[in-house]
């Protein structure tokens, strides 16, 4: 990969992981530093990655980053979550936004990951697989399964008001 390239893959891909990096951590300081450092990594490895293989090297770095940045939290406010009541009060309708986010928040990182690569980026099971390193058919299953967790929080009636 040149340089001319890798300020390519820069400009096509930023928005996009950042996008996808803050929407699963909700937090766009912490998701500024997981895609800097994961542009950092690509720099740093450009010699060996070919240009048809940056994005997918990119998204994986950047979620691999995302995972352990979000271990290193859980053991930090593991106390804080243990001492918070875990009713959540809805006051939108069941299609609001904050009624989304608190279903997508039940989700493990592996499924909150999967539902945002293809239901919000677009990317094909094949893309996916590659990113998470995960078989297209696990892929497949992890979604559905994940599907079927949303849907189930959402038609809950004490969620649905």
């Amino acid at each position: 990969m040149t340089e001319k390239d890798y300020n390519d893959c820069v400009t096509q891909y930023a928005d996009n992981v950042y996008r996808f990096i803050v929407k699963n951590l909700r937090h766009e300081e912490d998701a500024k530093d997981i895609v800097q450092t994961a542009f950092e990594k690509l720099w740093r490895n450009r010699e060996q990655i070919t240009n048809e293989k940056s994005k997918s090297y990119l998204f994986t770095i950047a979620y691999h980053q995302m995972i352990d940045h979000i271990r290193k939290n859980k053991r930090i406010t593991l106390q804080e979550e243990f001492k918070q009541d875990v009713k959540i009060d809805i006051q939108h309708n069941r299609f609001s936004k904050e009624s989304i986010a608190s279903a997508l928040s039940r989700l493990n990182e592996i499924q909150k990951s999967l539902i945002m690569l293809k239901d919000y980026e677009g990317y094909s099971y094949d893309e996916i697989g590659e990113i998470m390193q995960l078989n297209p058919s696990q892929v497949k299953v992890y979604l559905h399964r994940a599907r079927l967790a949303l849907r189930n929080y959402i038609v809950k009636p004490e969620n649905i008001l």
